[in-house]
């Protein structure tokens, strides 16, 4: 059967291509799916393979995952990247598969970076999984819920690989200084405090974690046959982490959730960091700053009206001096959020507004409140019977204001958080005083 040639001996190739697992015993990580009697396991032991996709952050073993089982499997293996390829080459994949079919033969296809390929493209696979031409492995780093295809996400099961353990990657890494195909040949000299550096600036990534390594060994003071690497070799290396976001993605809107209910639940710390992994990324400080001045309304409202100048104090701030200065006065504002009572009084009451203006009949302003500009509205009596509240003595009438069939609803509901107690005394005040002079 046709089965690509996966892995060489070529010293020029990284350190991460020359250590990838070439069995699941060297395989590191993953073990809900791949420990002694997990499900993914046993499929692949028992050469029971179908269409599946790997979701997971970089430097996982998605790609090596896929090469292992085309190493244990009895069906010819196809690697496809979505990056370099597009319908035309699908379809050339695709008769391949179908041709290996018609001998009885099973193709595997593995697409690394799946969700790079659009609607159509995707569904030129699709036939193909249906009739069984092809099995699918799909790799991906994006929700597969937002990013594949609906028809072809429900013929493929979806295992979730998870970001590795710093003492995954203390594994990998003290393979990499024994085995030949790392530094075995060599002496090195690094302490096992730099290795744990290395592991945690590595943020779960296999392949980051290696590349690092091999960085600060390639950069050590040689001494005979021995390389040691310095604490200062290593600071270089290590100058910048590289956190894993995607500002259109989902992790973009894990984060901004992690914000708002860390300022919702009055977490000033965890706000701040939130805050700072969003920004440390790469977000717009403009996009942060917008879904703060919503939060001041929807979450804080008339509790603390100060809540919005805040906000949008800090959104001018952000568009007058940009990143990395503006990062202060976002923390002032995610702060001062975190710290304000809260009421959603305001955002309830705009929702059952909402409702009520969907879903019950449109009913014509009342003649008393609309606008008369011309002759014509007078004498449709337009206006008749307004009654101006500064002519009033108490600034306060019994005038009408809903349309009757919504005469009565109350959509602002006060709470007794913050300032919003003296927003609640007022507004008993004012029902009283209209009870009492006739509303109806």
């Amino acid at each position: 059967m046709e089965q690509q040639t996966l892995f060489g001996g070529d010293d020029l190739q990284p350190l991460a291509a020359r250590l990838r697992p070439r069995t699941l015993e060297e395989f590191v990580g993953q073990t809900h799916l791949l420990g002694e009697g997990k499900v993914l396991r046993r499929l692949i032991e028992s050469d029971r393979i179908s269409s599946m996709i790997f979701w997971g952050p970089p430097g996982v073993g998605k790609t090596t995952l896929a090469r292992i089982i085309a190493q244990r499997t009895r069906a010819a293996f196809i690697d496809f990247s979505a990056v370099t390829s597009g319908i035309k080459e699908i379809r050339q994949v695709m008769q391949r598969a179908e041709d290996n079919r018609r001998f009885g033969d099973r193709t595997i296809v593995f697409v690394d970076e799946i969700h790079r390929f659009n609607k159509a493209q995707q569904d030129a696979f699709l036939p193909f999984v249906e009739k069984g031409s092809i099995v699918l492995i799909g790799a991906t780093t994006e929700n597969p819920s937002f990013e594949v295809n609906g028809a072809l996400l429900s013929r493929c099961k979806v295992f979730v690989l998870q970001a590795l353990t710093a003492e995954d990657l203390m594994s990998l890494l003290s393979r990499a200084l024994r085995d030949p195909r790392g530094f075995g040949g060599q002496k090195i000299a690094i302490s096992t405090d730099m290795l744990e550096l290395i592991a945690n600036f590595a943020n779960g990534d296999a392949r980051s974690a290696l590349s690092t390594l091999e960085m600060v060994v390639l950069n050590g003071d040689t001494d005979g046959d021995t390389v040691t690497v310095t604490e200062d070799t290593l600071a270089q290396c290590l100058s910048k982490k590289s956190l894993l976001y995607d500002k259109k993605g989902e992790e973009h809107y894990n984060l901004i959730s992690a914000l708002h209910k860390s300022m919702r639940n009055s977490d000033p710390d965890a706000a701040v960091y939130w805050l700072a992994r969003m920004l440390e990324a790469g977000e717009d400080p403009l996009y942060v700053a917008r879904r703060v001045i919503r939060f001041a309304s929807e979450d804080i409202g008339m509790a603390d009206p100060r809540a919005l100048e805040i906000a949008v104090a800090a959104y001018q701030a952000c568009h007058f001096i940009g990143m990395p200065e503006c990062s202060v006065n976002l923390t002032q504002a995610v702060v001062y959020m975190s710290m304000a009572p809260k009421s959603n009084a305001l955002y309830l009451a705009y929702e059952t507004a909402k409702r009520d203006a969907l879903t019950q009949l449109a009913e014509p302003v009342p003649l008393v409140i609309r606008n008369a500009p011309t002759k014509l509205m007078k004498e449709l009596e337009y206006g008749k019977g307004y009654q101006y509240a500064h002519n009033a003595a108490d600034r306060l009438t019994d005038m009408q204001c809903l349309p009757d069939s919504l005469l009565g609803r109350e959509y602002y509901r006060p709470t007794e958080q913050g300032v919003e107690a003296k927003y609640k005394a007022r507004l008993q005040q004012i029902k009283a005083w209209k009870d009492e002079h006739g509303r109806k």
